[in-house]
């Protein structure tokens, strides 16, 4: 275990100083704040600035400061409902505070023979007590505030920008004395492993719903359920800086998912080839137009250039992005290959986006679209698709600036559903590759 303590500091060490000569004052000065020893000391000075949390304050308002939670789920009352107290117990807790100093909580995430250092802190491990320090009064120490990361700072408090709720416990509504007032925390581990289960990755692109949908093109029986969330929502935490809510929003990105909370609104909506110009479809979508409404409307009050205006123009562009996703995945319900009828009009770029299905039956279109960049080609027009749109009819005046920006949030969404939607493509003809050996 001191091996492993003393490779992570050394890490950390060379990290820091891979780009500083060894005779830089700076390099000497590090030298001796990473010697064993000394890092562990101000390792257990600084992680009072940290809390590991299952329900956390901040993703309800970033500004709220109060108590957060960190409660095993075995300690929870065990309902039939789905909550906290589902959690497995190798959950991954989240981490708020300091964001500068989490590589104190990297350190005791280290694991050690299936036990991490923070575990073995929290059972005060004689083995981690010897690892740490030759003196034991010290090592002793530094364990107990280890262990500390997990519990509660101050006296349990809300904040005026947390929410709060009377709920009544009583028979009488008019008495004050029939009400408990409740502050909701977020239950962050909970969201984090719902995340993982929900996001595209895991059951979209899973191996099982894979096979599924193999199986349904090929019209054969198979066995097993096929996964799917309709209607998910992407509530976005943080902003432009989702570290600033946790480590574990952080880590998603500032997303989070939540389930549709809404009776079946069941609608029948023809999907149309897009034959001329999709972008021109992609505007009649009711949600896009009121978003570039929005967008145009706030850039034309010439806001101050600051954190704000570019979080809320961000959020706005983002949007667009998962707008135009929902665009490409209806169009890529039609009948594979339509692109191929003599009355498209498509660019050939425009064509690898939307149909990818052909490739499956042309060859020809195969290779071309594997090896065009057509990814970049459709975020570079969606880009001065948006100029358009912003620029029509407004004082606004943009150009290849407000271009480069537009194509940079669209092509790193495209980039990525290419990459994905490629991989998926591959597994699929690796599959039929495999059939055919066999048989």
């Amino acid at each position: 275990m001191r091996d492993l303590v003393e490779w992570f500091i050394h890490d950390r060490f060379v990290t820091k100083t891979e780009k500083l000569p060894a005779d830089d004052p700076k390099y000497l000065g590090l030298q001796q704040q990473f010697e064993p020893q000394t890092w562990l000391a101000d390792a257990a000075r600084r992680v009072g600035q940290l809390q590991v949390v299952t329900h956390s304050l901040k993703a309800i308002h970033p500004d709220a400061k109060g108590t957060n939670l960190y409660v095993e789920p075995g300690q929870l009352n065990q309902s039939g409902l789905v909550g906290s107290h589902c959690l497995p117990a190798d959950f991954q807790g989240d981490v708020v505070g300091n964001a500068a100093a989490l590589d104190v909580y990297k350190f005791l995430k280290l694991e050690w023979q299936g036990r991490t250092l923070l575990e073995r802190a929290l059972d005060f491990d004689e083995a981690l007590i010897d690892a740490l320090s030759q003196d034991r009064e010290e090592a002793e120490s530094w364990v107990r505030a280890f262990a500390s990361i997990t519990e509660p700072k101050g006296t349990p408090s809300s904040h005026v920008m947390g929410k709060q709720l009377y709920w009544l416990v009583g028979d009488d509504p008019t008495d004050d004395k029939s009400y408990h007032l409740l502050a909701p925390l977020y239950a962050t581990a909970l969201t984090h492993c719902f995340y993982a289960q929900v996001s595209p990755n895991t059951w979209f692109f899973g191996d099982h719903n894979k096979a599924a949908r193999k199986a349904l093109k090929d019209k054969a029986p198979f066995e097993g359920g096929y996964t799917s969330y309709p209607n998910l929502a992407v509530q976005k935490l943080g902003g432009t800086k989702p570290q600033n809510i946790s480590q574990l929003n952080s880590e998603r990105g500032g997303q989070n998912y939540l389930l549709a909370s809404l009776p079946p609104n069941w609608e029948s909506r023809e999907v149309y080839a897009p034959v001329r110009d999709p972008f021109r479809a992609f505007k009649r979508r009711p949600n896009v137009w009121r978003i570039v409404d929005e967008l145009k409307r706030f850039l034309e009050t010439d806001p101050a250039k600051n954190m704000h205006t570019r979080d809320l123009r961000d959020d706005l562009t983002s949007m667009l992005v998962d707008e135009l996703m929902l665009f490409t995945f209806d169009i890529h319900s039609l009948v594979p290959g339509w692109t191929a009828d003599e009355k498209c009009q498509l660019a050939p770029e425009e064509q690898y986006w939307l149909d990818p299905g052909r490739a499956d039956e042309d060859s020809e279109f195969a290779e071309a679209r594997r090896q065009s960049n057509w990814h970049e080609a459709i975020s570079s027009r969606a880009a001065s698709w948006l100029n358009r749109e912003l620029s029509d009819k407004s004082p606004l005046s943009l150009g290849d600036a407000e271009h480069h920006h537009w194509k940079r949030q669209f092509e790193g969404i495209v980039k990525e559903f290419r990459q994905q939607l490629d991989d998926l493509q591959e597994a699929l003809r690796d599959e039929d590759d495999d059939r055919g050996d066999a048989a």
